[in-house]
């Protein structure tokens, strides 16, 4: 799971990329990630229909593949909002300490990430060069990652290096 400075550094990364392109680049939230952090905040199994509900929908996302699927993804997820709203906003008091806290904290926080990430997620529908997932990228450094690892005395200096090297001789092969 993210820490907290880890969220912080990727929202002050995002905002320098924002600025410094002035929105000519779109920014893409990948849906595995999102599915990923979702089933980790609400679990595999969750004991509430609208857990269960909103889980249901984070599964399907990375079956939209047309404007048409988006926009039925998009509704019911809506649909999700208006029959559990209630629901989600119950609230919890410790009658030891007066706290007061939401009860159904997690798939709050599934909801909010969901309608938070939505203006960044379906570019790739809008444009055919970027990729829906990060399978391709990833698999791209697999075998770099491998060579690195395999060398772990080494220097950050010499990795460095490694990386550069490896980067320059790929884009000659070009």
């Amino acid at each position: 799971m993210q820490t907290q400075y880890s969220k912080l550094a990727i929202g002050l990364y995002l905002k320098a990329v924002r600025k410094a392109f002035k929105g000519q680049v779109a920014l893409e939230r990948y849906l595995v990630h999102i599915q990923r952090m979702s089933r980790i905040w609400i679990t595999q199994e969750p004991k509430s229909s609208a857990g269960r509900d909103l889980l249901a929908i984070t599964q399907k996302m990375h079956k939209i593949d047309s404007e048409e699927k988006c926009q039925y993804w998009l509704r019911a997820l809506y649909d999700w909002d208006i029959a559990y709203c209630e629901f989600i906003k119950e609230l919890i008091i410790n009658p030891l300490t007066g706290h007061i806290w939401y009860k159904h904290k997690m798939i709050m926080r599934v909801k909010r990430l969901l309608i938070n990430a939505i203006p960044d997620m379906f570019h790739y529908l809008e444009d055919s060069e970027i990729p829906k997932s990060t399978n391709a990228l990833e698999s791209f450094y697999g075998h770099l990652k491998d060579n690195l690892s395999v060398h772990r005395g080494m220097t950050n200096r010499n990795r460095k290096n490694i990386i550069k090297w490896y980067m320059y001789l790929r884009n000659e092969l070009k």
